[in-house]
């Protein structure tokens, strides 16, 4: 089997670590911050790039499915929000759970705006539109 090193890449994880050269072969490995392995790793663990970009793709999906349904009966979006655009909020979350306040909320608000775009009644609490719908918060889903 071929063994491409162009396309690896080192990452070094924690404040005292040596940034050290390695190589394979004859070819120096390069040396980078962040790496996309289906899930965004950076140095720091930290999982706030993995949440934006999460955020960002099921917001453009919720933003699609809004702009494409004439029909906006609760069930149908309900469906949609259910096999569309929560898969992308909770795709590989055992390795990139969030931990921060900020992250936390930014997939929270992803969840608000579509139980918002389910209902007619725009005076329901958050909190009263989970339990109308049957769901629960992305943070409880993670537990």
């Amino acid at each position: 089997m071929l063994f491409n090193t162009d396309k690896c890449k080192v990452v070094h994880f924690g404040y005292k670590n040596t940034t050290a050269d390695y190589s394979l072969g004859d070819v120096n490995i390069q040396s980078g911050k962040e790496e996309d392995l289906g899930i965004i790793t950076n140095q720091t663990l930290q999982s706030s790039q993995q949440c934006t970009a999460a955020a960002n793709s099921a917001n453009k999906t919720l933003d699609t499915i809004n702009r494409t349904f004439v029909n906006k009966h609760s069930n149908i979006m309900l469906r949609l929000y259910q096999s569309l655009v929560r898969p992308k909020l909770e795709y590989c979350v055992q390795a990139w759970r969030p931990y921060l306040k900020k992250d936390i909320d930014l997939l929270e608000k992803v969840q608000r705006r579509a139980t918002r775009l389910m209902m007619n009644d725009k005076s329901l609490s958050y909190t009263d539109r989970l339990h109308k719908f049957g769901l629960t918060t992305l943070e409880t889903r993670r537990l």
